[in-house]
């Protein structure tokens, strides 16, 4: 693990943490947030090496933090923003280190910081809107996986939702369209529980944090309060470490399906197993935004993923949990394993894969029709979901 600290002027502006590399290269999320901690970056960072190996997609695992407010002015969070890419300039003229779009972050936030750095960002980077909603369909693949396993009718459960952000939101969404009851959800001003139910077409319509103190039918909560409530299904899609040795043994939830990194400790993890509740591994059912993101940049359409992530990503969950052996060791064993394989391929490249790298740079540039590229790349994704 290789984590910069950013530190002009003697104040901690961020860091950037890289876990692992494929032929010198790593990407992953730049957050902007207040409290974030090298800790933290680098939990992250060792996340995203497991996400790229589960889903094989060579890439390096890294992660990178600003620390600021996401709803402070926009030309102050402009400026914190700048000031960061000018410190990593190097890392990102190289393009050691790619950074994408993340908590507090959009795909404005990145161009300009890239273009402050000297990288000119070519004609195919930087669209991929929807990396929450890509997010989300992994989630919601992992709850219709995990329920149909330990049988849970999804048209009677109850499910919470903390942190009801770009991902939180999206999946608010995805319940309510297939009817299944989202009895709460949580933002950083605090949560909303009514056992009933929430309107999630009333809430997926709101922007900000503070939705939750205007909204009235339901029960006002402190956010840390939703974990404990009495649901069936429970989505950590807020920050890291939510969950803990602290508040394990109160959670009441028979099925967790995490949209955020390292929502659950090591020990709290092995706390929940030890009563029975099917904890799905985080960056098995939060790569969605990886994947859905890699799909649309190879012009696949909106419809063929979510097609492809209901029906390939749920069969590998469900052949996950066809194991007797614990969800996270068994995902584990099999991403390190295929990451290894990415980066020992990566030093021996054969000719198709340097044919690859030239079609995709060329692809970058707008070169490729994109009909040619939808065409061709399906295939490819779906061999890497059968490995």
């Amino acid at each position: 693990m290789d984590i910069i600290t950013v530190k002009p002027r003697n104040e901690v502006l961020g860091y950037v943490a890289v876990d692992s590399t494929i032929a010198g290269r790593c990407c992953g999320g730049l957050r902007m947030l207040p409290d974030i901690t090298e800790t933290e970056m680098a939990g992250l960072a060792r996340a995203m090496t497991l996400k790229y190996g589960w889903l094989s997609m060579p890439q390096g695992g890294a992660k990178a933090g600003v620390r600021g407010d996401p709803e402070a002015p926009p030309e102050l969070r402009r400026e914190r923003l700048l000031a960061f890419g000018r410190e990593i300039a190097p890392m990102l003229r190289s393009r050691r280190y790619a950074p994408h779009p993340d908590m507090g972050t959009n795909n404005t936030d990145i161009r300009a910081l890239l273009e402050t750095a000297g990288v000119t960002v070519k004609h195919r980077e930087l669209r991929v809107e929807a990396s929450g909603y890509y997010t989300a369909l992994t989630v919601m693949a992992g709850i219709k996986q995990g329920a149909r396993h330990i049988g849970l009718d999804l048209s009677r459960v109850s499910v919470a939702i903390e942190g009801f952000g770009k991902v939180g939101g999206s999946l608010g969404g995805l319940l309510a369209a297939a009817q299944v009851r989202v009895v709460a959800v949580s933002t950083s001003r605090g949560a909303l529980y009514n056992p009933r139910g929430l309107d999630m077409k009333k809430l997926c319509a709101q922007t900000g944090s503070d939705f939750v103190e205007r909204y009235r039918d339901a029960e006002h909560l402190d956010r840390a309060a939703l974990l404990e409530l009495p649901v069936d299904v429970l989505c950590p899609c807020a920050r890291h470490d939510s969950i803990h040795a602290g508040n394990a043994a109160r959670i009441v939830a028979k099925l967790i399906s995490p949209g955020a990194n390292n929502p659950v400790t090591t020990e709290a993890e092995r706390m929940l197993e030890a009563r029975g509740v099917l904890c799905l591994p985080d960056f098995v059912t939060n790569s969605g935004g990886v994947l859905g993101g890699t799909m649309e940049f190879a012009m696949q359409s909106r419809e063929t993923i979510e097609r492809f992530v209901d029906q390939q990503i749920g069969a590998r969950v469900a052949r996950l949990l066809g194991q007797s052996e614990s969800p996270r060791d068994l995902a584990e064993r099999d991403a390190r394993a295929r990451f290894a394989a990415m980066q020992q391929a990566a030093e021996h490249p054969t000719w198709k894969g340097r044919l690859m790298e030239i079609g995709l740079e060329c692809h970058r540039r707008g070169w490729i029709p994109a009909g040619l590229m939808r065409c061709a790349s399906l295939s490819y994704f779906e061999k890497r979901a059968y490995e």
